[in-house]
């Protein structure tokens, strides 16, 4: 009897060790704020009768901000093993002596500046970038608070890798880079029991998911499975970036099968090796994961979409948003950051957006989000709906989008841009024909602006504005040094993956502005899981927008830059978060109750430190004055 139970707290403290942190008990809040629309839209949708299993809850309301597990539950190895509690060579003598780790450790104490230090010397050993990102993510499982402020402390030098474009390649690869759990797979085949899965998740305190199916990750296509490096590599940006707790966090791939041939014949692929799952099959996998969701961690458990197949991507985006925290950041994210920037290039070029004509190479989701955000701002400025929509011209694999255009290929979303207008094949004709003063690119068809499109809007414009937004690097419309050396060095450029500075004929120094989704998301997730939204908005997206562009100086305008410098993303996310978190109590959306009293003090109080904190409770004294029993 005694030996089984010996062999079951063995067990539970090993549980314990490997597992990721326990979650906060719940705290007292207001819980009208938290309906189960879902619950009931669904029943309403699905013609049957709800079980007792889709009305349970694990939670009602909004839980405390705790981070993780009481310190009773914790030994001396779980601080060495758990990533969340590990500070290496940081812990102190007295810390390693009272957890029974001395001698487990060499006898050197490390500040965490001379931890991070030490990894800058350790990365800068390989030149190749995937050995840097699998580095960076064998540091992220020993030492997570170490990961992030060598991220925060580099993040020019150390985004690339993370995320774009680095993290293409580690998708490409990841059968080869794959070394332990970082999220979940949800496979076609656990369907009817999606709720099973995410119980195995060893968090319960989850307030963020980023989810792909894989089948459109950035611009290299149907990836499958091992798409699963996008949702890692963007809740790593959350936390970096946002000061999202990483404990909150929860990376998810839906793998119903992959269409890319390659992947399916390469031994060291990590999914179903199965054609990719389309119709019913699917729709019902996704609304079985969505209340799942819900029914684990919350009605306001933000679930951000990224990298679905156009037709899913638009068509989830609207049957989900109204009903759950959600939103999908190809579509939406990308819309905000892109007109972050068409706002902060207006001082520059001293027009209203209104009073643009803005040309898209591209009619998916990123240039459809940005072109329908677009219409959101010039409505704004007392434009009209449809003469905003006139002023936008989108061109795909078909030519221009013309109303009833004898090539067809219009779904419902590009209709809305079509114009009337004869059709036209190719960008070139287009930019000569609607003679843009901003051509922006979202398509991933490398060198698509080509040297004569670039000079024709050179010819258009005193300052043509050039987006070249798609990822990774080689997916760009064009580089920099194109863009400037083949308008006199008069263009204002932005690019989605990073370029060099570029030194123009007369000296002058540019440093283009890299469109990265990364100025937007982690603060408006920041401002969404701070204030409780249930739904979000496009007004929250254009305020995002409208908050990143205030933040661009003018020391960054004569530079050409038309983003922030990438070190100053962190402060970005809490101005976004305020702007977000204010608009939400301002419109009674915000279900965390009372409102506070100072927004910004608030938002940076539930914010994850990269800091490393005692390895030891507190220790104060009692009074010595209780009766004491003679010792015979």
């Amino acid at each position: 009897m005694g030996n089984s139970a010996s062999v079951k707290m063995n067990d539970k403290r090993r549980w314990q060790s490997e597992s990721a942190m326990s979650p906060a008990p719940p705290a007292h809040c207001n819980k009208t704020g938290v309906p189960f629309s879902a619950v009931k839209q669904s029943q309403a949708t699905s013609g049957r009768k709800c079980t007792y299993s889709e009305m349970e809850r694990d939670r009602i309301g909004l839980w405390g901000s705790g981070d993780g597990q009481p310190t009773s539950g914790l030994s001396g190895l779980d601080h060495l093993k758990h990533p969340g509690l590990n500070k290496g060579m940081a812990f102190t003598i007295e810390e390693r002596q009272l957890l029974g780790i001395h001698g487990l450790l060499p006898p050197r104490v490390k500040t965490q500046e001379e931890q991070v230090e030490l990894c800058k010397l350790s990365i800068d050993r390989y030149e190749n970038p995937l050995n840097k990102y699998i580095y960076l993510m064998g540091l992220l499982d020993r030492n997570e608070h170490l990961f992030y402020r060598f991220v925060a402390d580099n993040v020019a030098e150390m985004m690339p890798i993370v995320y774009t474009p680095t993290v293409g390649l580690a998708c490409q690869k990841f059968g080869l880079v794959y070394r332990r759990p970082r999220g979940l797979f949800i496979t076609i085949h656990d369907k009817g029991h999606v709720y099973d899965v995410l119980k195995n998740w060893p968090e319960t305190d989850v307030r963020a998911i980023v989810v792909t199916d894989g089948e459109r990750i950035l611009g290299l296509g149907d990836l499958g499975a091992c798409g699963m490096g996008i949702p890692v590599g963007k809740l790593a940006l959350y936390t970096a970036l946002g000061g999202i707790k990483p404990h909150q966090c929860l990376p998810i791939t839906i793998d119903v099968g992959t269409n890319t041939q390659s992947m399916l014949d390469d031994p060291l692929y990590i999914g179903l090796r199965q054609r990719r799952v389309r119709g019913s099959d699917y729709d019902e996998l996704l609304d079985e994961f969505m209340r799942a969701v819900v029914r684990r961690y919350g009605q306001n458990c933000l679930v951000q979409f990224e990298d679905f197949g156009n037709a899913n991507a638009f068509r989830l985006l609207e049957k989900y948003r109204n009903k759950y925290c959600t939103f999908n950041d190809d579509i939406q994210g990308t819309a905000a950051v892109a007109v972050a920037g068409l706002l902060a290039s207006l001082r520059l070029t001293q027009k209203r957006l209104s009073d643009n004509v803005i040309v898209f190479q591209g009619a998916g989701e990123a240039a459809l989000g940005i072109a329908e955000l677009c219409v959101m701002a010039m409505k704004g400025e007392g434009t009209p709906e449809q003469e905003a929509r006139c002023r936008i011209w989108m061109v795909d694999s078909k030519g221009l989008i013309v109303k009833n255009r004898p090539e067809g290929g219009l779904n419902v979303h590009k209709e809305r841009f079509a114009q009337d207008h004869a059709p036209v094949r190719t960008l070139a004709e287009v930019v000569e024909v609607a003679r843009p003063s901003v051509l922006i690119g979202a398509a991933a068809i490398g060198g698509a602006f080509t040297p004569e499109i670039l000079r024709k809007m050179a010819n258009f414009n005193e300052k043509p504005v050039i987006f070249a937004l798609s990822n990774p690097t080689s997916k760009a419309e064009c580089t920099a040094e194109e863009a400037y050396s083949n308008t006199d060095d008069r263009a204002i450029f932005a690019s989605g993956s990073p370029f060099p500075e570029y030194r123009s004929k007369s000296g002058a120094l540019f440093r283009p502005g890299q469109g990265n989704n990364s100025y937007i998301f982690p603060g408006l997730a920041l401002g969404i899981i701070c204030a409780g939204i249930l739904d979000i908005s496009d007004d929250f997206m254009l305020l995002a927008a409208e908050a990143l562009a205030e933040i661009v100086s003018d020391d960054d305008l004569a530079y050409g830059s038309l983003y922030p410098p990438l070190h100053m993303i962190k402060d970005c996310s809490v101005k976004i978060a305020k702007k977000i978190v204010e608009h939400a109590y301002n419109t009674g959306k915000a279900s965390v109750q009372p409102q506070p009293l100072d927004t910004e003090e608030f938002i940076r109080a539930q914010m994850y430190s990269v800091e490393y904190g005692a390895a030891l409770p507190p220790a104060y004294p009692w009074p010595d004055n209780q009766p004491r029993v003679a010792i015979i």
